[in-house]
């Protein structure tokens, strides 16, 4: 449900006397409560956008976020001597002075300034792989790295959350690819259990040219052989593509790019193309996009200046871009709904190469950007002084970013995380939850709301911090704010399970008050 959509909905009820449970009673909630902003910002979740950024080659995560606390260290003969950067020229963090950016990042040191970026330290794997196929393969499939899948993390999420795919889709509700890559070929990620679940285009309106508009399939029916099954898969992408060209070529024609964007920057003109998209009202939940050239065995920076070179470039474009999209996003009035996150296969070494480089090195920094953001720092700075075979070690396991995207982000319960991770539980990286910054260490994140399942049938389990407080209260109502009797019942400290059998199909919200802010997220109903 979109807000405008909610508010007409809902707004005549908001001011007009209600029924509760037999009582009487006014409604109080006015756009300006923090109850109603809580219910609006829960009615657009189904909304919420994630594009993933990848920087393939392996990037040099300890020149893009500089442990200025432990410069010395880098910055030393022995370690980094021939392209350390300038204490003087790298990028000074707010609020965060033991952590600095690479100098051609102004772009996300803004975003950073303005709580809309996230830096994730020394995000990895254990047992790390260094080959570029191998490594990549397991942050697409989120396996361990002595395992093996044919499928992708958010080709496992689609099918999760869109039952019947792929042959139900294109559907009345759902009309839009469910996901895109900005390439000539989709990427393992994308791969469910039998088929990938993005389209892959270079940009809209040649994809339209190349697909056409009209179908030519022959309807005769097909024998149940392994050349039938082949061609009636054939015939399957063929109606999407044919489906999917036209909703494409209607929301490029309808959207606009409302900044200008940085040129000769081939990450900022796909970012171009996922906004014009997300602006013309593309309902797909998730784009790709890549930038190659990671690779910096040699020639990494100027001989003369470090500060400059290959990798600058690189960090300078990665920063425009993102910078460029998020701008413009602001100017469209679509920011709220969308989160990006980058990546790359692997690390480099933290001592530097003889050829003023970086070798395949294990653990580095990743980025997530977006209103959503409410945690800067995840983890600390790499301690420089406790290397393994010259690699900084892992702090974080990329799934518990992943986790966080899925659970926090895209709505998805405990059990279709732990399904799409592979039956494998990671807890989430705070990313979206509210934290304090202090120096190099974390308070503990503020009373959260999970809800499990959700959609419901018959029960539900509501999970908060909160419940272990005195004097706290769930109320569940519907978009009337109508209240309804769920026979709630304690079964942990912070776990309260409610019956919902009673209640007809359709979205509810669930409200935790806690004498503050109320907690509140949506619940869905199904028969």
């Amino acid at each position: 449900m979109k807000r405008r959509d909610f508010i007409q909905y809902t707004s005549a009820s908001f001011f007009l006397p209600l029924i509760l449970d037999g009582f009487g009673a006014k409604a109080h909630i006015q756009a300006t409560t923090p109850f109603m902003k809580a219910m609006l910002d829960v009615a657009d979740a189904n909304d919420n956008i994630l594009v993933v950024i990848q920087l393939a080659g392996g990037n040099d995560g300890l020149n893009m976020v500089i442990p200025l606390d432990q410069y010395d260290t880098y910055s030393s003969a022995s370690f980094r001597g021939n392209i350390a950067l300038d204490q003087s020229k790298i990028l000074k963090l707010k609020d965060t002075p033991q952590t600095g950016l690479h100098p051609s990042m102004t772009g996300l040191q803004r975003l950073y300034s303005e709580g809309k970026l996230s830096i994730v330290h020394s995000a990895g794997y254990p047992n790390p792989s260094f080959s570029h196929f191998r490594a990549s393969d397991i942050w697409f499939t989120a396996v361990d790295s002595d395992k093996l899948s044919n499928s992708g993390w958010l080709g496992r999420y689609v099918s999760d959350r869109y039952p019947g795919f792929p042959d139900s889709y294109p559907s009345t509700t759902n009309p839009d690819p469910l996901a895109i890559q900005i390439s000539s070929i989709s990427a393992t990620v994308f791969n469910t259990a039998s088929i990938t679940s993005a389209i892959a285009i270079q940009d809209p309106d040649t994809f339209a040219r190349i697909v056409g508009d009209k179908p030519n399939i022959s309807p005769s029916p097909l024998p149940n052989t392994a050349g039938g099954k082949y061609t009636s898969f054939v015939r399957q992408q063929q109606t999407s593509s044919f489906a999917y060209a036209g909703q494409l070529k209607v929301a490029a024609g309808k959207g606009k790019n409302l900044v200008t964007y940085p040129t000769n920057n081939s990450l900022a003109d796909q970012l171009k193309i996922v906004s014009r998209l997300i602006h013309g009202g593309l309902q797909t939940k998730i784009y790709y996009v890549t930038i190659g050239g990671f690779d910096t065995h040699a020639d990494q920076v100027s001989a003369t200046d470090t500060s400059i070179g290959n990798h600058a470039t690189l960090m300078q474009r990665v920063s425009e871009g993102i910078t460029a999209f998020m701008d413009d996003l602001k100017a469209q009035g679509t920011h709220d709904k969308v989160v990006g996150m980058t990546f790359s296969e692997f690390g480099r070494r933290a001592i530097s190469n003889g050829s003023k480089g970086t070798d395949h090195g294990w653990a580095s920094p990743l980025f997530v950007f977006g209103n959503a953001v409410k945690t800067q720092i995840i983890g600390k700075n790499p301690d420089l002084k406790a290397l393994k075979d010259s690699n900084i070690t892992l702090q974080n396991d990329f799934r518990q970013v992943y986790a966080a995207i899925l659970k926090d982000w895209m709505g998805a319960s405990d059990a279709s995380v732990k399904a799409v991770l592979l039956d494998k539980t990671f807890d989430p990286s705070p990313i979206f939850k509210n934290t304090k910054v202090l120096g190099n260490e974390s308070e503990a994140p503020l009373a959260d709301l999970n809800i499990f399942p959700n959609p419901a049938q018959a029960e539900t389990i509501i999970e908060s911090d909160a419940f272990a407080r005195n004097n706290t209260e769930l109320v569940v109502t519907d978009a009337y704010g109508r209240s309804f009797n769920t026979n709630p019942t304690r079964i942990s400290r912070t776990q309260v399970r409610i019956n919902v059998s009673n209640m007809a199909s359709g979205k509810y919200f669930v409200k935790v008050d806690t004498g503050a802010e109320p907690l509140v997220k949506a619940l869905m109903v199904v028969r």
